[in-house]
């Protein structure tokens, strides 16, 4: 990709950008891309662990369950679609070191405070550590209650106790995917058995089964196979912290107390498109593809079709399962009895775990999210790592008295909740496009088939977020 001819290389990229709410980023050459690239694989590891939560436990394997293999192909098409949506992301954060976020909040102010209140309301209930704590009482008894109370200050202590944040998240969803990949190992040789002749009916049985399980189900489970809602705007400040790009001059978030923590300013940098830079520019957007691809897509889509597999073959027709953690309670029991016991523990064990780094994932960019948007927006003279801790344990400490008074979660707020996640993706994708073709240097923007892809993640999710909002207000309003 070369730079056109119509823009000098001489060019202040800086006035490309937007200052009535934020200041011209600062100018600085592009740092050149590693030579030794597995030092900076991480990111794509970190979102494909977050993202492994109960869709991948639950959802695509009840779906399996219940109609057999024919509806793994939407993993395909939703951790496709999210592959593009996520490099959009991580393209704007790697040419200027600033999130997508500050990009949306140069626009208009307050965008930034719309998508962290959004990102509370997906998360504000505790269900995403309730899950884990249900899996852990399955192992070794107790209250699942007072046992997700105990992951809730675990998580506190890890994201707040962790001298740089990044660095103990990343080993954390490592530690999950090398579970995930052990189970599957494991499972492969002794539990899926005869279903592997099936395997092709993947392709060969496609189909959408809206009659059976009904229509917003099942473009959820497409929609947001692998992350979704507030996970993927993040993937700017993982790559951020990582050191990808220009954000190698944004200093991490570290704990206050045992930190060192650095000031950072409330915007970025940007590189002149001068033949260096962008020799550099090629050389980290090729990393950046690879690194999303082989991590986050190829581990999410391996574990679903997996999980799928290993559902179809042990609980297919049962009549017991429930799309929720019971679930894996049903079909624990089942590889009990067809496996031995070993096998049936051995899954509760991974699937406790792996729900517990989500949770830990899931906390973190919540958090993560809103002290970006406070520090960039509302308080710049604050720490950022102050306000990523407090918020961490904020969070922390109403899933606690949640979970302590033994609230059953509103109506309201259930309803606010499912509906989230398809109106965010469906609104920051069409934000996308516009901050990465006008305030980019020509040579690097968004163009040709990746603008189909974002226009076709706009419609997707636009579908999606009507659908729910019209499910959801059906069970508000008694309709």
């Amino acid at each position: 990709m070369s730079a056109p001819h119509d823009e000098p290389v001489a060019t202040d990229p800086s006035t490309l950008f937007p200052t009535k709410y934020l200041p011209s980023p600062q100018v600085r050459d592009l740092p050149a891309p590693p030579l030794n690239q597995w030092r900076f694989v991480g990111p794509g590891i970190i979102a494909a662990g977050v993202g492994l939560a109960s869709g991948e436990f639950i959802l695509f394997p009840y779906i399996a369950s219940q109609i057999g293999l024919g509806f793994v192909w939407a993993a395909l098409l939703g951790l496709i679609t999210q592959y593009f949506l996520n490099m959009e992301i991580e393209r704007y954060t790697l040419a200027t070191g600033e999130t997508a976020i500050t990009g949306f909040s140069r626009l208009w102010r307050h965008w930034g405070l719309v998508f962290a209140i959004l990102a509370y309301f997906a998360n504000l209930w505790p269900a995403w550590v309730t899950s884990s704590g249900t899996l852990f009482s399955y192992l070794f008894g107790g209250s699942p209650s007072i046992i997700a109370i105990v992951l809730l200050v675990l998580v506190g202590a890890i994201l707040t106790l962790a001298p740089v944040v990044y660095n103990a998240l990343e080993r954390a969803q490592m530690l999950k995917v090398a579970a995930v990949v052990l189970l599957l190992v494991v499972g492969a040789l002794f539990a899926v058995g005869g279903a592997w002749a099936d395997v092709p009916r993947i392709a060969t049985e496609a189909q959408f089964p809206a009659a059976e399980l009904g229509f917003a189900t099942l473009m959820g489970a497409l929609a947001f196979a692998g992350a979704g809602g507030g996970q993927n705007l993040v993937q700017s400040n993982w790559i951020r912290d990582k050191g990808f790009g220009m954000g190698s001059y944004v200093p991490k978030i570290v704990s206050p107390l045992t930190g060192e923590p650095e000031a950072r300013g409330r915007v970025g940098f940007v590189f002149a498109p001068t033949a260096s830079n962008l020799e550099h520019w090629r050389g980290w957007w090729r990393f950046a593809n690879r690194e999303q691809l082989w991590t986050f897509v190829l581990i999410s889509f391996l574990s679903i079709v997996f999980m799928s597999l290993l559902a179809y073959a042990t609980v297919f027709g049962n009549p017991d399962v429930t799309n929720d953690i019971s679930f894996l309670k049903v079909e624990g029991n089942v590889l009990m009895e067809r496996v031995g016991t070993w096998f049936g523990y051995f899954f509760w064990v991974v699937g406790a775990v792996s729900l517990f780094a989500a949770a830990l994932g899931i906390v973190d960019y919540t958090s993560r999210l809103a002290a970006d948007v406070l520090k960039t927006m509302y308080v710049p003279d604050a720490s950022e790592s102050k306000l990523y801790a407090g918020l961490v344990w904020g969070l922390a400490l109403i899933g606690i008295i949640v979970i302590s008074a033994g609230f059953s979660q509103p109506i309201v707020l259930a309803v606010i909740s499912a509906c989230v996640g398809g109106v965010m993706m469906f609104i920051y994708s069409g934000l996308l496009i516009v901050i990465n073709k006008k305030m980019l240097p020509a040579a690097i923007r968004i163009r040709g088939f990746r603008v189909g892809a974002l226009v076709w993640s706009v419609l997707l999710f636009g579908v999606l977020a009507v659908l729910t909002v019209i499910q959801q207000a059906g069970k508000l309003f008694g309709g």
